[in-house]
């Protein structure tokens, strides 16, 4: 009987924990992760190509993806377009670190970051942190608010609580979790110029690398989504040296 309700007792810590699916064809890169993660309290799924990662998902909810680019069959850049069009579970990114294509296609198909190969686990359990504290933190307190100010700026409302993001009440927009973080910045700033730095940190709590055009891209997504011509964009307009602004007018009711 003892025995019996320890394993219920187990059972419920299992659930509480967050659940991370590597995906990967290196079985060593596999089994890494795998204790390493658990090691640090995660539970751990792991699957080599997106068959694997498809039944996975189809069997159990998890809460975050590690995704490798180099898959056989469908890549990891495909497995994240795929997915994004039914879920917005955050997606971190493994690439090689010589090809910065990959991580700037991976970021346009939805990724909310990247790390590249060969990198240090402690690194990458430092980025599945902060996205999971940026994707979750508003969940996490959603009980507890019964009402929360929208935003309202041009035709749009954002809805912080639902996170939801709709035109002229009526059709909503989705958006990933890095174009949601990177509208709140500018939302909670309008009509500030913000470096590419400054919103890299508020946004992923990181420093910009020489090369890192990940912001860019955001901006480039979230301006298809909520600009009428996106080539010609007015709402979040470049400021040459300086980074970018919401020109509109924010209000909160």
């Amino acid at each position: 009987m003892l025995t019996c309700f320890y394993l219920v007792d187990i059972m419920k810590i299992m659930d509480k924990l967050k659940h991370i699916l590597v995906v990967d064809d290196d079985v060593d890169i596999r089994e890494l992760l795998s204790q390493f993660l658990q090691k640090h309290n995660y539970k751990v799924t792991v699957a080599r190509d997106g068959r694997e990662m498809a039944q996975a998902l189809k069997r159990q909810q998890v809460d975050l993806i590690v995704l490798d680019v180099m898959l056989p069959g469908k890549t990891g850049t495909q497995l994240c377009q795929d997915v994004r069009q039914y879920s917005q579970v955050p997606i971190v990114m493994l690439t090689a670190v010589s090809e910065e294509v990959d991580r700037i296609i991976g970021l346009e198909m939805g990724a909310d970051d990247y790390i590249a190969k060969p990198f240090n686990p402690r690194e990458l359990l430092a980025r599945i942190k902060a996205v999971l504290r940026r994707t979750q933190g508003v969940a996490k307190l959603a009980p507890k608010i019964e009402k929360q100010p929208q935003y309202h700026f041009a035709d749009w409302v954002m809805n912080p609580l639902k996170r939801s993001l709709i035109f002229k009440d009526s059709l909503e927009v989705v958006l990933s979790s890095g174009e949601y973080d990177l509208l709140m910045a500018f939302l909670d700033r309008p009509q500030q110029v913000m470096s590419r730095d400054l919103l890299l940190d508020i946004t992923k709590n990181r420093e910009a690398g020489p090369f890192d055009r990940s912001i860019d891209i955001q901006i480039s997504r979230l301006r298809h989504k909520i600009e009428d011509n996106p080539k010609k964009p007015e709402l979040i307009k470049t400021v040459r040296g300086g980074g970018y602004v919401l020109t509109a007018s924010v209000t909160r009711q």
